[in-house]
């Protein structure tokens, strides 16, 4: 349904003249140009503004005052974007909707405007990082309180990843803007671009070995049988002590690059003599002769054979973790690629097409993928007129240099999955860069280093399968604020993880169904918890309970007293999680599932080992659920069951579409002839 917009009658906002911003002077004479009723999602006014003299603007979508309660919720996005993004008309679950049945107004950002987005603008990050939001969220208070009357309006911010570190940011550098905020899938100052390197490493030297490695990490699945190499087996050591969840290799398909294509020149750009030194130095992977690293690099000098031109698709995201790193694409035909008169022989993931004649002497593309000869560039990159018989270079040697830049960066002390690069005397065991990019990322993103000196209530929500945020940073930050707080940390924190769950806060059919569940329910759950814990002091749910071994994160997958707000599941064939079946017998699968806090309200399976689970079943309400159903199997092999659960965390499950938290389990069955 297209939005019906109307005007609104008089007083319109566009007429008031709002007071300049009392604490940022860069933030004077606010001002209105939009307002006006919408009815999609749901009916609300739409309020579009900005700051004169800088390139803040925002947008509130304000509920009808019968359902206004005196709140809002602001979202953050990774890096500043669009003002907009919640009107993308691809969002399952749109924020609007949510804040407006939570009572709520919603407010966004562009956190600033295109100079804030760009490290090398010369702005002052802080805008960025808060400020701008800070100005808007003061702003948004005006209007409310012209809207809807004097009251005390509360105010919660949320973003994740690089919104996470921003939501971070905002509550250490402001004070009496936000009441309280939820920062999801968090890095760490030590993240960027360390996780990244140390990923791209392991997908490289394990690419012929990720489906057997899959199979081992999976449920009935034996680790230790694995037959590695062992350049194979130290590199899966090496990440899996980092923080990568094994459990969550089954991507590596699609896993690809992520944000590091983007980060990596960076790390050039701010250590220019690295590349240098890692292909010369003893001491650096590149110098080891013997190392794969060079079997895999691409030098290869060669011409344009034919220019590949298609349409890209347009980027209709609407802001998420997974998404905010990726450039925009033009609606028009564009080049995509080239084929080129010879195919690159090497590991092509992350090479660049140098220019080496012609008008675009000098242009450095990078590629998101080779195809034989035929090689495909990174959307949102400023490509000059290329021509056949253009002489470029394909070579991938930074990019390779960059997947080890980790070693080269232990930190002084406090992080753990550092201490492998050690030697027994605590000194690194390879040669370390002159400083630690981490850090100066982090504050790029957050305006200051985190350091847990929080303001307001916080509830952090994290992933047990991030592979761009691996989970122990979420602990790390909890030991900063426990640090600063002591015996009050529970009185002003939670960190919730969300077991089975990705990075990404995309919604609708995750890409391994039977593998993944979305964490948006618990978002969702977060504010409203948050939002009754600041207002009424109703204590949100414990934080989740769990150990750390060798920098992963541990928890159990069945006991309902975890702590957070995630059903536990349990699927069992035959009393087990691998059950071995004869052909033609039958085996007895038996679902089991409980609610920490609300209730469990559908079951979705898949008992055939498909790997596409079924239409959910609606069940009656309760705490707790178990099934029992026979199955049969006509040829032998290996089959995976699975059982999604889904529990309302609210009161209402009946009327309310929100807070619905999801957790699945799965089993295997081998069948004998």
């Amino acid at each position: 349904m297209a939005n019906q917009d109307t005007t609104t009658s008089t007083p319109a906002l566009t007429d008031v003249s709002w007071q300049p911003d009392p604490e940022d002077a860069d933030f004077r004479e606010p001002y209105v140009d939009i307002d006006q009723w919408r009815e999609t999602p749901v009916r609300h006014r739409y309020v579009h503004g900005g700051f004169r003299y800088n390139d803040t603007r925002f947008s509130l979508y304000l509920p009808p005052a019968e359902q206004y309660e005196g709140r809002f919720f602001q979202h953050v996005t990774p890096v500043p974007q669009s003002e907009n993004l919640s009107q993308s008309p691809d969002r399952e679950q749109n924020p609007v909707s949510f804040s407006i049945a939570s009572g709520a107004y919603f407010v966004e950002t562009n956190g600033g405007g295109p100079q804030a987005a760009n490290p090398y603008s010369g702005l002052d990050p802080s805008i960025g990082a808060y400020r701008a939001n800070a100005a808007v969220a003061r702003l948004s208070r005006q209007i409310a309180r012209q809207v809807f009357g004097a009251g005390r309006v509360y105010g919660y911010l949320y973003g994740g990843s690089g919104g996470g570190y921003r939501t971070i940011g905002a509550s250490e550098n402001t004070r009496d803007v936000w009441d309280g905020f939820v920062p999801y899938v968090i890095g760490s100052p030590m993240a960027i671009p360390n996780v990244f390197a140390v990923r791209m490493h392991a997908q490289r030297v394990l690419r012929e070995k990720f489906p057997a490695i899959v199979d081992a990490y999976d449920v009935g699945g034996d680790p230790a049988a694995l037959d590695l190499s062992t350049e194979e087996q130290a590199a899966l050591d090496e990440v899996t002590s980092m923080g990568f969840p094994p459990r969550s290799w089954f991507g590596w398909e699609t896993m690809g690059m992520h944000a590091f294509s983007v980060l990596y020149p960076s790390i050039l750009m701010a250590d220019p003599s690295y590349v240098s030194d890692y292909w010369q130095r003893e001491g650096y992977l590149g110098a080891d002769l013997t190392a794969s690293v060079h079997r895999d690099r691409i030098t290869l000098r060669t011409r344009i054979a034919e220019i590949l031109e298609g349409t890209p698709e347009i980027d209709h995201h609407g802001g998420g973790v997974d998404e905010s790193f990726k450039s925009a694409s033009g609606a028009g035909p564009a080049t995509i690629g080239v084929r080129l008169e010879d195919a690159p022989n090497g590991w092509a993931l992350g090479a660049e097409l140098s220019v080496s004649s012609g008008t675009s002497a000098g242009a450095v593309l990078r590629l998101s993928d080779v195809k034989g000869d035929r090689v495909f560039f990174e959307p949102g990159q400023a490509i000059e007129a290329l021509t056949v018989g253009t002489e470029v270079l394909v070579d991938n040697s930074n990019f390779l240099a960059a997947q080890t830049y980790h070693r080269h960066q232990v930190p002084p002390e406090g992080f753990a999955a550092w201490d492998q690069f050690r030697d027994e005397r605590g000194d690194p065991r390879y040669p370390q860069r002159p400083m630690l990019l981490g850090p100066m990322f982090a504050a790029a993103a957050s305006g200051t280093v985190q350091t847990g000196r929080i303001t307001g209530k916080m509830i952090v929500v994290a992933s047990l399968l991030d592979r761009e945020a691996f989970p122990w940073q979420a602990d790390w930050y909890r030991s900063q604020v426990t640090a600063f707080l002591g015996d009050a940390a529970d009185d002003r924190f939670r960190l919730w993880y969300t077991d089975n769950a990705l990075h990404g806060d995309d919604t609708g059919i995750q890409e391994h169904e039977t593998r993944t569940v979305g964490y948006v329910g618990v978002l969702e759950t977060a504010l409203r918890q948050l939002s009754g814990w600041v207002e009424h002091g109703i204590e949100p749910a414990p934080s989740t309970s769990y150990d750390i071994a060798d920098s992963q994160v541990i928890v159990s997958a069945s006991d309902p007293k975890r702590g957070g707000v995630q059903p536990v599941v349990v699927l069992a064939v035959d009393g087990s999680r691998h059950a071995t079946v004869a052909v033609g017998s039958t085996a007895q699968v038996r679902i089991t599932a409980q609610a920490p806090v609300g209730s469990i309200v559908s079951v979705a399976t898949d008992l055939t080992g498909n790997g596409a689970l079924g239409a959910p079943i609606e069940v009656d309400p309760a705490l707790s659920v178990a099934f029992e159903q026979a199955v049969t199997f006509e040829t032998p092999g290996t089959y995976f069951l699975a059982a999604r659960v889904t529990a309302h965390t609210g009161e209402d499950a009946a009327s309310d579409s929100h807070t619905r938290v999801q957790n699945i389990a799965r089993a295997r069955i081998t069948v004998t002839p």
